[in-house]
Parts: C-alpha cells; sequence; structure tokens
C-alpha cells in the first residue's frame, strides 16, 4: 500500500509540473524553480527515507541451523516363529 501511495504521489508531482507551467519573465529567472524543485525534493525525499519498511525489519536467528531430530521411527523386520512381521521401531541417536 505504501509503494502504492509513493508512485501515486511521484505521478502526481510530475503531471503537476508538467502541466502548471508559467513562462519565464526573463531568461535568467529559474533560480526560484530551481530551488523549489530542490526543496520540494529533499521534503519528500525525507519523508520515503524516514518512513518504516514493510516487512517489519530485519530477522537475525541466533547459532547454527538446527540439525536432525534425536529420535526416529523406523520399520523393522523380526521373525515371530511363523513369519517375517514388519513394526514401527523408534530409535534415538
Amino acid at each position: 500500500m505504501k509503494k502504492i501511495l509513493t508512485a501515486v504521489l511521484a505521478v502526481a508531482t510530475i503531471a503537476g509540473s508538467l502541466t502548471v507551467t508559467a513562462p519565464a519573465a526573463r531568461a535568467g529567472d529559474v533560480g526560484a524553480g530551481v530551488a523549489a524543485g530542490l526543496i520540494g525534493g529533499a521534503l519528500l525525499g525525507g519523508a520515503i527515507a524516514s518512513s518504516r519498511p514493510a516487512y517489519g525489519g530485519p530477522v537475525y536467528v541466533e547459532g547454527p541451523p538446527p540439525g536432525p531430530p534425536p529420535c526416529v521411527w523406523r520399520r523393522e523386520r523380526y521373525w515371530d516363529g511363523y513369519g517375517w512381521v514388519v513394526r514401527p521401531v523408534r530409535v534415538c541417536y
């Protein structure tokens, strides 16, 4: 939402500067326009730069990534006297 608002504000600023042009009184009267543009750009840039990031900031993780779980389930075959049977067995390391 913030990116859309910034884009709309930038387009409106550019469109406004293109449509509202006044003829210069003399060829050397551009200093006030340049100063106003610099001040406006500094204000707008400062407002955008001081806004909080959309994702909430960096996320830091301590230590190495977790290893495999300490216990796993395996299928184990055994002879019950009549035939081979498969059963789940929990193996912990």
